[in-house]
């Protein structure tokens, strides 16, 4: 549909797999009025953060070409559809910053360039400072104009002559994920497109050094590089205090000594011209881009969270802790049932016989059945006695001692020896009734009248 409306474009050849996106196919391309020039053309279809509108989505594809600046490369043609856009660029024989780093060929395939690198080689440090200084001027550019970049890296940097310009400016209103999402995601302080192109230039900035990007971010130790500055400005993006409190700007960038001192030729003027109304929504579209942002990083913030729970309960050290822990709380459950049944069985016995009486003798020295019918025998007949008025006293009798002097005991004390004791129960047991005197009461109950 795109030839039939515009025919003065030719397809050359097919580039196939140059990028790595799945989605995107590139076209070596020809116009009819001049043969012999070359052109690139990229086709993609729209990712999962296209938030702009259809109508202002074809608006800012068509002003495309319409942005000038020494460090963004050219866009020749550009046009969008509902689905999809189609960019034409001049195709460039040196490639990109990552096709020089890898000493590659640009129409080779993605894999067959990068994957397996003959020799792996960083840059120079005027080529690192020189080329580092012109993508933050590019970047600075755009943050000031309102426009989202967030796909920066060695293959969207194209290189014309000692220049470094950045490609793909279409990626971001398309919505299309980012090279270095995997990393960036993973920090909840990265969370601002202007903060993901100073975390993705600490990714190119190390690539640049050392010829490879890094294995694991953050980088816990840096290898030696060219300069000091070089190490102080990775240290600033790429290491665990970095990430974990967040990226520098890029005008701060600047202003660090590897790019303060950097001297730049180029005398054309930026421009790019983008209306009110438009920079409205792409000021929306850019704050919906950053809210799924953060709504992803959350989700892998709590999955790691749970991930590390799991590993540590499921060690083998914290099943050995359970295990003896449960035996701990078994042991103890049950000797606080042996003990709450001990209570119970000690209760009862002594409900059990607190209304039994005591024995009157001692084990050692048990009362004959005798002795108990003798004690029951004197026992009444005290109480008879004690219901009687005392006898009176014969003449010239002593007086007998009032009612509340003490008694002597009818059964003295044992002695230690127990010779009292046995005299005792020999008199208990040799007791005859019999041999009892009678008693002569007088009766003095009748009352008396005077």
């Amino acid at each position: 549909m795109f030839f039939r409306s515009e025919p003065k474009w030719e397809v050359v050849e097919p580039l196939r797999d140059i990028g790595w996106r799945i989605r995107k196919r590139y076209f070596l391309m020809k116009t009819k009025n001049q043969p012999k020039e070359r052109l690139v053309l990229s086709w993609a279809d729209l990712g999962p953060d296209k938030y702009l509108s259809d109508k202002d989505f074809q608006w800012i594809i068509r002003l495309l070409p319409s942005c000038l600046h020494p460090y963004i490369y050219r866009v020749t043609f550009a046009t969008a559809s509902e689905s999809s856009a189609l960019v034409i660029r001049t195709f460039n024989e040196k490639g990109t910053l990552k096709d020089l780093i890898y000493k590659a060929k640009p129409k080779d395939p993605f894999l067959k360039k990068y994957c397996n690198p003959k020799k792996i080689q960083g840059l120079e440090l005027q080529q690192i400072k020189t080329f580092g200084r012109q993508i933050l001027e590019a970047l600075k550019f755009l943050h000031e104009k309102g426009f989202p970049y967030g796909h920066l890296h060695s293959s969207n940097v194209m290189l014309e002559g000692e220049m470094c310009q950045l490609l793909d400016l279409e990626n971001s209103l398309l919505g299309l994920p980012s090279f270095y999402r995997s990393y960036f995601s993973q920090f909840r302080k990265i969370n601002t497109l202007e903060s993901v192109d100073v975390h993705c230039f600490g990714h190119l900035l190390y690539e640049m050094t050392y010829g490879r990007p890094p294995d694991s971010v953050p980088v816990d130790a840096f290898p030696p590089a060219p300069s000091e500055a070089v190490v102080a400005v990775l240290e600033a993006l790429l290491s665990q205090e970095a990430c974990k409190n967040g990226m520098p700007t890029v005008s701060r960038l600047l202003q660090m000594p590897l790019f303060s001192d950097v001297f730049l030729t180029s005398s054309e003027k930026p421009q790019f011209k983008i209306p009110t109304k438009l920079k409205e929504a792409l000021k929306i579209a850019k704050e919906s881009t950053e809210k799924r942002l953060i709504e992803e990083q959350k989700l892998i913030h709590q999955h790691r969270r749970l991930t590390r729970a799991k590993s540590h309960h499921g060690s083998e050290e914290e099943r050995r802790k359970r295990k003896i822990l449960a035996r701990k709380k078994s042991k103890h459950s049950a000797f606080e049932s042996s003990e709450d049944q001990t209570a119970k069985s000690s209760n009862s016995n002594n409900s059990a016989g607190s209304g039994a009486s005591s024995p009157l003798t001692s084990p050692s020295s048990p009362t004959p059945p005798s002795t108990a019918a003798v004690l029951w025998v004197n026992d009444v007949t005290q109480g008879v006695s004690a219901l009687l008025p005392p006898p009176a006293p014969p003449p010239g009798a002593p007086a007998p001692p009032p009612m509340n002097a003490p008694t002597p005991s009818l059964f003295p004390p044992p002695s230690v020896n127990g010779t009292s004791r046995g005299a005792l129960l020999s008199s208990i047991q040799n007791f005859q009734k019999g041999t009892l005197k009678k008693a002569e009461t007088c009766d003095h109950s009748a009352p008396r009248i005077y």
